[in-house]
């Protein structure tokens, strides 16, 4: 994969259930985060955009969990992104940093919502462009 953006981060105790794994749940938060700081890198700040009325929204989210995480476990969450229509489609995985093996695969369709109104961002498109195959 080409990867154009990775986060390293550290489980946290509360963020594992009952089995002493991190709960499912908290993977989206990981991409989450992924995301929003891959924007800040490229000098886009998510709040200033929700003042500016254009606000992304993921519409389709896809997680395969490949090896689970434990609480002090350290990992590496990489991106990559293509544009489908008015979809921009992130390919993000993390790996365990202490064998790099793969823990989840995931596909996160993200479309932007302009004013109210499902829209093109043609911000998204000139801050993107060097990203885009």
């Amino acid at each position: 994969m080409n990867y154009i953006y990775e986060l390293e981060m550290k489980v946290r105790d509360y963020e594992c259930d009952l089995q002493g794994i991190v709960n499912n749940a908290n993977y989206q938060h990981y991409l989450e985060h992924t995301r929003h700081e891959f924007l800040t890198s490229v000098g886009v700040s998510f709040a200033a955009l929700h003042e500016q009325g254009v606000d992304p929204v993921v519409a389709r989210i896809n997680m395969a969990f490949k090896t689970p995480l434990k609480s002090g476990d350290e990992f590496v969450s990489k991106l990559y992104m293509k544009k489908e229509g008015i979809k921009y489609v992130f390919y993000q995985d993390i790996f365990r940093k202490s064998d790099h093996k793969v823990v989840v695969k995931s596909t996160v369709e993200t479309v932007c919502v302009v004013n109210g109104r499902l829209s093109d961002s043609e911000l998204f498109d000139s801050v993107f462009a060097p990203y885009l195959k």
